[in-house]
């Protein structure tokens, strides 16, 4: 797992994880900015999440009044942010030293710094429940065997599709390789369609295809051994920005996507939803977005794994992806750990009747009723390999640059080279 000292940070695989079992031992510390018990006995905590769209918009709400209304003596404070704005606002938050009673995490390097800095509460010894979890949605918040989060949510990104336009192409089978995509890909802008919307704004979205073709070029290992080095410009890393200019170079995006968000009016999301591209590179949560930005696709939308490249060590089981979950400021209240609990583990079969969350809880992917997020949970339950979001698996900065630099190629900015030694000197100044 990830190393103690922040100048050291290791990227996270599947193969030897293990779900934790430890007793209950005490209550979460005391002290520190935030919630806590007032002079009248009752006790109030602040909640940081980024459930600004449905599902989340109307669930998260639900669970906390739930949640209040069996304990009258604890009062909730929620701050609902999107994506961004909520890492712009932590970000500010962790520089002053302070972070919320219960706040959003995707864990890796971001959270690890977080703990570096002392303010996050080690949950190790307090959550004994955790060992219902499976071992893959714990993975991203242990640190040198200890947890600082409960994940909520797991998955993996993939290609989503709309069936329809994918037939109107002539396009049968969804592509298996890297040759047969962007085949597939000229056969839509010969049929008139946009192959792909993508939210060029927000930059996060991009860097999921250098990061998927990076680890289909180099695989698995190679991903975690620049982790210790540091040095991204081995030629693996320039294949991969050299494969992606060459779909960047079909101008396959729809019209202005630089400027557009990924869940706002008129970007990513709501441009595959209203079926006015073919596909999206996303996670898990992408279906119940697509419907809360746009149209729901219904039985039109198809999930598929991203393609090999011919000649790449990488495989096709070896996925990339992450989860959601919730850390503790260190001091938050008891009660906020005893909500956290509530939240991932008793309101479970809620969070999947939802259809936009997959299990995080043992034995639970039997009820999921979705086609789609079915094909995404097996495919995790199959899996060889698991690399979390690159531009979370480092600290901040790195991760940053890391979306800066692959939106710069995808922008015609900067060579497959230039964005290599960009990261490279971001991870060793780091």
């Amino acid at each position: 797992m990830a190393s103690t000292t922040p100048s050291r940070r290791s990227f996270l695989a599947l193969a030897g994880l293990t779900a934790l079992s430890v007793p209950l031992t005490a209550a979460c510390g005391s002290g520190g900015s935030g919630g806590g018990a007032a002079t009248d006995g009752k006790v109030t905590f602040d909640w940081w999440n980024i459930a600004t769209t449905e599902p989340g918009k109307s669930l998260f709400p639900e669970i906390s009044t739930a949640f209040t209304k069996a304990h009258p003596k604890i009062a909730i404070n929620t701050t609902s942010l999107e994506n961004e704005a909520f890492k712009s606002k932590l970000t500010a938050t962790t520089s002053s030293g302070k972070l919320p009673d219960v706040y959003q995490t995707w864990g890796g390097g971001v959270l690890q710094q977080q703990v570096d800095a002392g303010l996050v509460e080690d949950i190790t010894d307090l959550a004994d429940w955790s060992s219902q979890f499976t071992p893959v949605s714990l993975s991203a918040y242990q640190i040198e065997g200890r947890l600082y989060a409960i994940p909520y949510d797991i998955g993996m990104v993939g290609f989503w599709y709309n069936k329809k336009l994918f037939a109107k192409a002539g396009i049968t089978t969804p592509p298996a390789t890297w040759a047969e995509y962007l085949a597939s890909v000229k056969k839509l802008k010969a049929a008139g369609i946009t192959p792909i919307a993508l939210a060029g704004k927000e930059k996060w979205p991009g860097h999921y295809y250098w990061a998927y073709l990076a680890m289909r070029v180099a695989g698995l290992p190679a991903l975690q051994k620049v982790a210790a080095t540091k040095d991204f410009t081995d030629p693996g890393f320039v294949k991969a920005g050299a494969l992606l200019k060459e779909l960047v170079d079909l101008q396959p995006f729809q019209p202005g996507f630089l400027g557009a968000g990924y869940s706002t009016p008129g970007g990513q999301a709501a441009t595959m939803g209203n079926g006015k591209a073919a596909m999206e590179l996303m996670g898990q949560w992408a279906p119940s977005v697509e419907k809360d930005a746009g149209a729901d696709l219904g039985a039109d939308l198809g999930f598929f794994a991203f393609p090999t490249v011919e000649g790449g060590v990488g495989q096709a089981t070896e996925v990339f992806g992450g989860g959601s979950g919730f850390a503790l400021r260190k001091g938050a209240p008891k009660e906020a750990l005893d909500f956290l609990k509530f939240f991932a583990v008793d309101n479970e079969p809620k969070l999947l009747a939802s259809n936009g969350y997959l299990p995080v809880v043992k034995g639970a992917e039997s009820q999921l009723k979705d086609a789609n997020k079915k094909v995404v949970a097996e495919s995790l339950v199959k899996a060889t390999g698991f690399q979390l979001f690159l531009d979370q698996a480092y600290p901040p900065a790195v991760g940053q640059e890391v979306n800066d630099s692959v939106a710069d190629l995808i922008a015609g900015k900067k060579t497959p080279e230039q964005v290599t030694e960009s990261i490279t000197e971001a991870a060793k100044s780091a």
